[in-house]
């Protein structure tokens, strides 16, 4: 075994780091250089993936504090709503806005929105400089009523708000205006009222997930006159354009609004078209019937029409004062007249839609859907309320419509638990309920359902009161012979 001499020994001790005691009883190292290092100190730098969780803690504490959610309006239609309906959700030949931006299947109306931006600016005589300036100053204003962070620079955001907006802007104009007199030719493919295309444009333009802000939209408009106080003379533009797509006969309150105060109801964030022709539609606001117990209690089940005609109840075309105006006295259930056209089934679900979506907008429209959900269950259903003027569709047949409700309301939910039908539902099931009302139903129907039963009825009375009569009189002769 090799002796290792007094000279290497010293040779290695100096070249091991020394060991001290610090303060505070952790040890310290000092290495060649004479550097201290604490023995904490010494683990591995953080990886990427630590770096990349902390950046997005540090970006969640942003929005929480900041409550952007506040400030959203236009949503993306959650996925248990899309369900097997993906098509009612999404625009069909139009983008507008930054969700379907982009898509190959739209890219064909982009060169039509360059075209109406240039009739636009050529007819005013004005520079596009001016609509970009005025969009920048509220872009992030904008971004902030998307749902989802918005994943385009600065520039073409900006570019989208303003080619977007002017296009939407150019059609409501035109719509009321005359597309002729804005320097449209009558065989234009877009801008003509009498092409079938203006029919799918504004379909697409009603979808939740295919809006703008009103907002930009009103900026943009007054530019365009010049004139910075006409905010909300687009919101009549808008409806008047919208009008054919109401679901009922009742009429759109639009014509002597002079500004956005027809609906008391405060809404955080920032309307929109679908929101405006929310509003619209339940202008008055509707009104809970009130009960022994507080109406703000959730949607009671209520049978279908078939049954409740059994139990007693009939069912009248209620007055025009919205189509959500359901009326029940009496046994009597009155229900406003419904009209169901090809774009209802979507309207109707961005509709559902958004009322889920938004915090503090009510459930007005949901109530109503599920409330004529649970009357429609077969195409039986679908024909009593058409026999009464309820109801008038133009869809293949009463079991397209059955299935349109039976399907729209599937995994829907009453936001916040009540309803303002919930009174009126009860009333329902505790006429329905008694006995006595059944018993009389039910004879009502089994000989009273058609005129041929009635007079059945009434031969089968006069043959019985003939018989009664004949043995009667035969008793009588039996006892008194000769009389």
């Amino acid at each position: 075994m090799a002796l290792i001499s007094n000279e290497e020994l010293n040779q290695t001790v100096a070249h091991e780091p020394q060991q001290e005691t610090s303060k505070d009883g952790q040890i310290e190292v000092e290495t060649d250089e004479g550097e201290n290092l604490c023995e904490d100190e010494s683990r591995p730098p953080e990886s990427d993936w630590i770096i990349s969780i902390n950046k997005n803690l540090d970006k969640a504490e942003e929005d929480h504090m900041a409550c952007s959610w506040k400030k959203r309006s236009i949503y993306r239609i959650p996925h248990y709503l899309k369900d097997g309906k993906e098509k009612a959700c999404v625009p069909q030949i139009v983008s507008i806005g930054p969700f379907h931006h982009g898509d190959e299947r739209l890219c064909e109306k982009d060169k039509d929105k360059w075209r109406g931006l240039v009739c636009m600016l050529k007819r005013n005589n004005q520079r596009i400089e001016e609509y970009l300036d005025a969009v920048t100053k509220v872009e992030e204003k904008a971004r902030a009523c998307y749902e989802a962070t918005i994943d385009m620079c600065n520039e073409k955001f900006i570019e989208m708000m303003v080619l977007d907006g002017c296009f939407v802007i150019e059609l409501f104009w035109g719509f009321f205006y005359g597309f002729d007199k804005l320097g449209y030719t009558h065989d234009d493919p877009v801008f003509s009222s009498s092409r079938s295309s203006m029919d799918i444009i504004r379909r697409d333009m009603i979808l939740l997930e295919n809006q703008i802000p009103l907002f930009i939209l009103d900026l943009l408009f007054c530019l365009q006159l010049g004139q910075p106080d006409r905010i909300g003379l687009l919101a009549k533009l808008a409806l008047q354009f919208f009008y054919s797509l109401k679901p009922t006969d009742c009429p759109l309150y639009c014509l002597s609004w002079t500004r956005l105060e027809f609906d008391p109801l405060p809404l955080e964030g920032e309307l929109h078209c679908l929101e405006l022709f929310r509003r619209s539609l339940l202008y008055p606001r509707p009104k809970p019937v009130a009960t022994q117990q507080s109406s703000q209690t959730g949607l009671q089940f209520i049978h279908c029409v078939t049954e409740l005609r059994k139990k007693g109840i009939k069912f009248r075309n209620g007055e025009v004062e919205g189509f959500w105006n359901i009326r029940f006295k009496d046994g009597i259930l009155e229900i406003p007249r419904l009209v169901i056209g090809d774009e209802t089934p979507p309207l109707f679900l961005n509709l559902i839609a958004f009322e889920q979506c938004h915090f503090n907008c009510g459930n007005d429209i949901t109530s109503y859907l599920i409330f004529m959900d649970n009357l429609i269950n077969s195409a039986e259903d679908v024909g009593h309320l058409h026999d009464c003027g309820i109801m008038e569709h133009w869809l293949g047949s009463d079991t397209e419509v059955a299935d349109l409700f039976n399907k729209l309301c599937k995994e829907v939910v009453l936001v916040g638990g009540h309803s303002y039908l919930s009174g009126l539902s009860k009333d329902v099931n505790t006429y329905s309920g008694n006995k006595c009302n059944g018993y009389i139903a039910s004879l009502k129907l089994k000989y009273f359902s058609n005129p041929w039963s009635i007079i059945s009825l009434i031969a089968a009375i006069i043959l019985l009161v003939l018989t009664l009569a004949q043995t009667l009189y035969a008793v009588f002769g039996y006892y008194r012979p000769g009389f």
